[in-house]
């Protein structure tokens, strides 16, 4: 079963996708830091189950060190954690501990400043909220929380920069939900207009549609109140979840990529063949840039210019731009979309408002039957504007358009071909950022000399007057490489 969390999106939503979302406490408090990483940021790991559904397994190994492809499961996913960032962990650890600090160890050998204690559950069973309540000693101010049987490819800098903007507006938490329809455990959520309303495990309702996703935010306060340190016996994260939903103290944070976990013998097969499809056998990707491609540029009254969209209410897919999306991804492809969107580095937005649209976007291409694998974006401007309040957006980076880095950071996560992948964008930055990465290009739009002056006189691999033209050809590219190797 999947743990229980809780949340509510800072100072609430406003009129939810159908109108402009107005985040209330960015407008009254915002995140007025000069830095915010992950790397700041410290990660406890609930790993002390015993794992009993998975007998055969387990017998002689815990959970988290069940071998996948020769590789121990919980290591997919502390790759991702130390990709994002993250450098310091607490494993909060139980059934045949000393195996688990045997392999990972201090955490020196992924690092030299990554770094790895431990908090042992003891004779007496504690519960998941009792595990951590025992390792306070160890624990910073704010830390992250997950479980070493799942696997969630997440952008974890939107978790962290929610749950502090959350807690700049006075909450003390931070839940993750997915959409769920009980199509991975038993929904045991509602949420609406970007909050959490009902979280209850115990008491499963119509109503919830959606489930807790597995990552949590706490402030270290939470799990240092007398009510818990003076309670005998186990104590369930649950309860303590639930508690803060009903408080109004906890933030949410929207996931649209499914989690996998390994608690079954049948979610264990069914990870261990995701895994081979995304590590162990290369893929072909499409790598998309969004505005101008994929959606619509719509007018700024404030600057009385052409802009991104700015709200959810503003965003409205191109022509043939689903169409082509559905093309792409039937025909075998890994789908993301990669984009510079400075909006709130410029004072335009808030990140927040930026990340939901991506969310609405991704939602409303899996109602079509299309699979955004992941959704990237560059928030950074290295002038930035006066007007900005989350001002750790105004910073050079490696990761804005021309730059590859969006590229190169998710080809690091999957094993992607670049020469059977294509970057797909209608300006010049998205062709430098392609070629820089190795991967094919495609350009979308009227190819003028303006363009060919900026591109150097590199000229893309396919031209095409919109994402419907473009789909097809590559598509019908990605069909005859596939013959040609089946009559090798």
């Amino acid at each position: 079963m999947r743990r229980e969390m809780s949340g509510r999106v800072f100072g609430g939503a406003g009129k939810g996708w159908n109108g402009r979302v107005e985040n209330r406490a960015y407008r009254a408090v915002g995140l007025s830091v000069e830095k915010l990483e992950c790397e700041d940021l410290q990660v406890v790991v609930l790993m002390g189950g015993l794992g009993s559904r998975l007998k055969e397994q387990t017998a002689g190994c815990p959970k988290p060190l069940v071998p996948i492809h020769g590789k121990p499961f919980f290591e997919y996913e502390f790759t991702l954690l130390l990709q994002a960032g993250f450098k310091r962990f607490v494993f909060l650890v139980g059934y045949r501990a000393n195996m688990i600090e045997e392999y990972f160890g201090d955490g020196s050998r992924y690092g030299k400043d990554v770094s790895i204690q431990y908090s042992y559950d003891g004779e007496k069973l504690l519960g998941t909220g009792g595990a951590v309540i025992r390792a306070l000693p160890l624990l910073d101010e704010d830390f992250m929380l997950i479980y070493a049987d799942s696997f969630m490819d997440v952008d974890y800098f939107q978790i962290v920069y929610r749950y502090f903007v959350g807690k700049a507006a006075g909450r003390t938490a931070l839940m993750t939900v997915m959409e769920n329809g009980d199509r991975f455990d038993r929904s045991n959520v509602v949420y609406r207009d970007g909050e959490i309303k009902v979280y209850d495990k115990k008491n499963i309702t119509p109503e919830m549609d959606c489930i807790d996703y597995g990552i949590e935010v706490f402030s270290r306060e939470v799990f240092s109140e007398p009510a818990l340190s003076a309670g005998e016996g186990a104590v369930d994260l649950s309860d303590i979840q639930k508690r803060l939903v009903e408080d109004n103290r906890c933030t949410a944070c929207e996931e649209t990529h499914r989690f996998y976990e390994i608690g079954t013998p049948a979610s264990l097969a069914e990870f261990t063949k995701y895994a081979e499809r995304r590590f162990i056998r290369p893929v072909s990707a499409c790598f998309l840039d969004r505005d101008g491609v994929i959606n619509e540029i719509v007018y700024n009254e404030d600057t009385e210019q052409l802009d991104s969209p700015l709200a959810v209410s503003q965003f409205t897919f191109l022509p043939g731009a689903v169409e082509g999306l559905k093309k792409l991804y039937e025909s075998g492809m890994l789908l993301f979309v990669v984009s510079n969107q400075p909006a709130a580095a410029k004072g335009k937005a808030a990140l927040s408002e930026l990340y939901d649209i991506n969310i609405y976007m991704i939602k409303e291409l899996q109602k079509a039957g299309v699979e955004i694998a992941g959704a990237a974006i560059c928030p950074h401007h290295p002038s930035g504007n006066d007007r900005a309040k989350e001002r750790f957006l105004i910073r050079e980076c490696g990761c804005r358009k021309p730059k590859p880095g969006l590229l190169l950071q998710i080809m690091k996560k999957y094993n992607i071909d670049p020469e059977r992948s294509y970057m797909i964008g209608d300006s010049y930055t998205d062709i430098l950022a392609g070629r820089d990465a190795g991967v094919r290009t495609a350009f979308a739009g009227d190819y003028k000399c303006d363009v060919c002056g900026r591109l150097e006189h590199i000229k893309p691999d396919i031209i095409g007057k919109d994402l419907a033209e473009i789909a097809e050809r590559i598509a019908g590219a990605v069909d005859g490489e596939i013959l040609q190797d089946v009559m090798k």
